[in-house]
């Protein structure tokens, strides 16, 4: 396998790295003060865009660099996994800029669940405004009365009457939600307790307008709520949506978050690795300028040690996300199911490790506002629980591994 990139990948990359580098860089300081004040407050009816940060999308819209995940040509850039896992990288080193050129999560997600798995109505309403930016969305599967970490214990109700569907549940940690835009939520729920433990839950469009869609509160992460999206509360109380509004078919709500969540997690993950990079360049350069007893930083007690391992860790989680989106490209998501179960523990911890790392020699400043540090720690620290725990997946790697020499009654 060859990772090089593609003529048409170094070329979306080098127009991103120019962008990013003449327009990104330069109001990233504005967007941290921007929503200084926003992420201290729950009131996320008043949290607003960074103008510096919305002003740049239309440039990047002109500029080519819009839609950069979705793999068609004729509403995306056409990208394989492998071709766009560089740009996620580069995008990852400045935090929440993969908003600027509409590549954010839960958006990316949940448009390429309408991508694969939508009706022709479904898009047209829906997936087209998001591909646009003219609407936000949610994704809401998290419960607070179940451990979500098992999906499979996921309890609201989505059961269809006459040609209508109920939608009865609790969610949290639903991203998105806060935003004054998000106009869908994709609701993932149970159907049928009755059929094979993976088909009993159906996916659902529920507009957060419908009659018994209370949002009831935005959920602080270490004390900021992460406007102007927050991740929220929200309670389905008899919502009644058009039978139309189902993803594909009842039963069917796991067969359609592995394809939403294969590709997604490589975007994850490489946004980490380029946070990760980010966040040791920040480390050398701050110790070629600090002085300690005497000595520059970068050769105090064992930091010149600490960048070699950070530099090492790094480029193995890149190798092997790396492969994962390589599996995924030519082999299917089904046949990478151990890869991206990998990544998901080892990119964020390689992030949390670098940045702990980096946050050490800045000092004081790094765990401040003053660097993007701070962020990229609560990010990685964040996503070891958002995209399932580690030990969630160690067990599924544990169990392909047990899958491949062991007899089905001793894999346990």
């Amino acid at each position: 396998m060859d990772f090089t990139p593609t003529a048409r990948a170094q070329d979306y990359l080098e127009r991103l790295k120019s962008f990013m580098k003449d327009k990104v860089y330069p109001v990233e300081a504005i967007y941290r003060d921007h929503h200084k004040t926003n992420n201290s407050h729950p009131r996320w009816q008043e949290w607003t865009e960074c103008p510096e940060f919305e002003a740049l999308k239309e440039d990047a819209r002109k500029a080519g660099l819009w839609n950069l995940f979705l793999p068609d040509e004729k509403l995306g850039a056409g990208l394989r996994v492998t071709e766009y896992a560089l740009l996620a990288e580069e995008m990852g080193r400045v935090y929440n800029a993969a908003e600027i050129f509409n590549c954010n999560a839960p958006d990316t997600g949940n448009m390429e669940v309408l991508y694969h798995f939508g009706s022709i109505a479904q898009k047209e309403k829906w997936l087209h405004p998001l591909l646009a930016g003219e609407i936000k969305s949610v994704f809401s599967m998290t419960e607070p009365q179940v451990a979500s970490s098992d999906a499979t214990n996921i309890e609201t109700s989505i059961l269809p009457d006459g040609d209508q569907i109920v939608v009865n549940g609790k969610k949290w940690w639903s991203t998105g939600l806060g935003h004054s835009q998000a106009k869908i939520a994709i609701v993932l729920g149970k159907t049928d307790a009755n059929q094979p433990r993976h088909q009993q839950h159906s996916m659902v469009l529920v507009p957060l307008d419908s009659p018994g869609v209370k949002i009831e509160r935005m959920q602080n992460t270490f004390g900021a709520y992460d406007p102007p999206g927050g991740h929220g509360q929200v309670h389905f109380d008899n919502v009644r949506v058009p039978k139309a509004n189902l993803i594909q078919n009842f039963g069917a709500g796991f067969a359609i978050a592995q394809g939403r969540l294969g590709p997604g997690r490589i975007h994850h993950c490489m946004r980490c690795i380029g946070a990760a990079e980010r966040a040791l360049e920040l480390a050398i350069l701050r110790s070629g300028t600090r002085v300690a007893f005497q000595k520059p930083l970068a050769r105090l007690g064992g930091n010149a040690e600490r960048f070699a391992k950070a530099r090492i860790a790094i480029d193995q989680a890149r190798l092997l996300t790396l492969y994962a989106a390589w599996k995924i490209d030519n082999k299917g998501v089904k046949a990478a199911m151990t890869e991206i179960a990998a990544i998901k523990v080892v990119a964020p911890n390689v992030l949390q490790e670098v940045t702990d790392m980096a946050m050490q020699i800045h000092g004081g400043a790094g765990i401040s506002d003053d660097f993007p540090l701070s962020s990229f720690f609560m990010q990685a620290r964040a996503l070891r629980l958002a995209d399932g725990p580690d030990e969630v997946h160690l067990g599924s790697v544990a169990k392909l591994e047990f899958k491949k020499y062991l007899p089905k009654d001793d894999r346990g």
